[in-house]
């Protein structure tokens, strides 16, 4: 199973109501593409780093999906853009990260105790004895 987070920000000039209405009308789209709405984590009013679309604060609101393809986040996005009232937004594959971390600490080999102690037991070993 994919996990994904996806973030945005919408326009400061929206009503609470509104934003409540906008972010249920976007995890029922993602609940329709079959993807599973882990959390909705709905920071509130921010102000932004810098100005986007003439905008110096936004409603964020971070979405935590799990499924096994990327429709819900495509379809997602697709509304996003075409949404007046979106004014960023950032999609990340978690579990990508994670499959990472583990394949390399899997790769990476434990070292042995003597190697630790004395690294340079290894190079008096190879030299030959007169």
């Amino acid at each position: 199973m994919r996990e994904y987070e996806t973030t945005f920000v919408l326009a400061p000039t929206l009503s609470e109501e509104e934003v409540e209405e906008t972010v249920t009308s976007f995890t029922g789209v993602a609940e329709e593409k079959g993807a599973k709405v882990v959390n909705v984590d709905n920071w509130g009013k921010r102000r932004l780093a810098f100005p986007v679309k003439k905008h110096d604060d936004g409603f964020y609101v971070v979405l935590t999906l799990q499924q096994e393809t990327v429709e819900a986040v495509t379809e997602l996005e697709r509304r996003f853009k075409v949404n007046d009232s979106v004014i960023r937004f950032l999609s990340v594959r978690v579990d990508e990260e994670l499959k990472t971390a583990e394949t390399s600490r899997l790769r990476r080999k434990p070292r042995s105790k003597e190697s630790a102690e004395n690294p340079d037991s290894k190079a008096e070993a190879d030299e030959p004895v007169s």
